[in-house]
């Protein structure tokens, strides 16, 4: 099984920004769909951006579009989280998990198809905490 080690979290202050690092190691990321989640204090975790195998699908939380990118380096095994603009909301522990599933489904509130990020039975690492404040 894959093993993995998050890095990068960090104190920044608003409008800062950070990348996080997912190292893995035991087998390749390359071929397997990876999501980044968070949970901050007192709320339930949840999915801020995923990718798909093959990086044809990639989810992002409406709270974080066009702040945050994730990006893969097979070479190294290793996949990023790129977080811009941040907000002290952004506060979190940020953590990294492997065999995500990426859904589509209808939205009543939004009268759209949304995208949805669930954890599936795969591997997460220990987390690392991100501190956005002045």
């Amino acid at each position: 099984q894959v093993q993995l080690v998050e890095s990068g979290g960090g104190l920044v202050q608003p409008g800062g920004s950070l990348r996080l690092s997912c190292a893995a190691s035991g087998d390749t990321l390359a071929s397997r769909s990876i999501g980044w989640f968070r949970q901050a204090p007192g709320k339930e975790r949840e999915g801020v951006l995923c990718i798909t195998w093959g990086d044809r699908t990639t989810y992002y939380a409406d709270s974080v579009k066009d702040r945050f990118a994730i990006s893969r380096d097979n070479a190294k095994n290793t996949v990023y989280l790129e977080m811009n603009s941040l907000k002290p909301e952004d506060t979190a522990v940020y953590y990294c998990a492997t065999d995500v599933a990426i859904r589509a489904y209808w939205s009543s509130t939004y009268r759209a198809e949304r995208l949805t990020c669930t954890a599936g039975s795969g591997s997460w690492g220990q987390g690392t905490q991100v501190t956005v404040s002045s």
